[in-house]
């Protein structure tokens, strides 16, 4: 026997600028990669290294390589428990790397897609986001792991005030900080003509929901949209790095998995 699976058939492009206001860039992006299990898999990811905190720019490019590497060296097709696993390797790699190094604390968000069988695991730390594009409407599959996102989910703030408040961007959750992290990992069904955006919070903070939806009709190739983003947070006077990955579903096509080798017996 042998599984029938469904390899997506992707379109993508991204765009990083250092921006208006910081020194040096410390977002990292991972173009989609489909050399997981030959070409069954694709991976991309965005991460933002932390503001305040030593050598952001390493930690950011650390986390996607440690969260590829460790991805590739598994047998099997990603899920939910491999990406998380991913995700604590990516992790203890930028806290020891802190540590060898000796500059104190790095820390980094990371939003990684992984297109599975038809279906879209996101793995997610930080304030960076991930946004689902369908049939004419945007909708943020991630929750901003910071204290006003808190505070949103607690429903002591309204979700209207995320982007205007003054400590939007202080982290509760990060790749680095501490020895064990809590990402979330979530599972979508995906579609023909879906697009997915990752983005970081000099993207989001000054783009609202909405607009990702009403940006992609405008632009209908990936790479073009993500400069789009970028360049229209850029214009509205983001105070970060600007960056942003945008995938497009074109359809998909089926691939016969061989099923693994069953041992029988003992050679004489």
């Amino acid at each position: 026997m042998s599984a029938l699976l469904q390899v997506a058939d992707l379109e993508f492009g991204g765009c990083s600028q250092t921006g208006n206001v910081r020194p040096h860039n410390e977002d990292a992006l991972l173009l989609p990669d489909r050399t997981l299990q030959n070409g069954l898999a694709w991976l991309a990811g965005l991460a933002d290294g932390m503001g305040g905190y030593a050598c952001g720019e390493i930690a950011s490019a650390l986390a996607l390589a440690t969260l590829r590497e460790t991805l590739l060296q598994d047998k099997q097709l990603p899920t939910e428990k491999s990406l998380r696993q991913a995700m604590e390797a990516a992790n203890l790699g930028v806290y020891k790397a802190a540590r060898q190094m000796d500059v104190g604390r790095m820390g980094t968000t990371l939003t990684a897609a992984c297109l599975v069988n038809g279906f879209l695991y996101l793995a997610h730390i930080g304030d960076s986001r991930a946004y689902l594009l369908r049939e004419g409407k945007s909708t943020c599959l991630t929750n901003d792991h910071t204290l006003v996102g808190e505070m949103v989910r607690s429903r002591l703030l309204p979700a209207s005030v995320i982007r205007g408040h003054d400590q939007r961007s202080v982290l509760t959750r990060a790749l680095g900080l501490e020895l064990f992290p809590a990402p979330e990992i979530t599972r979508i069904s995906l579609r023909p003509r879906d697009e997915v955006i990752l983005c970081s919070d000099g993207v989001w903070e000054v783009i609202e929901d909405e607009e990702f939806a009403t940006f992609a009709s405008q632009s209908p190739q990936p790479a073009g949209l993500a400069n789009l983003l970028v360049q229209t947070a850029l214009q509205r006077q983001s105070e970060d790095n600007c960056s942003a990955l945008a995938l497009k579903i074109r359809g998909f096509h089926s691939v016969q998995m061989p099923a693994p080798k069953r041992f029988l017996g003992f050679p004489f």
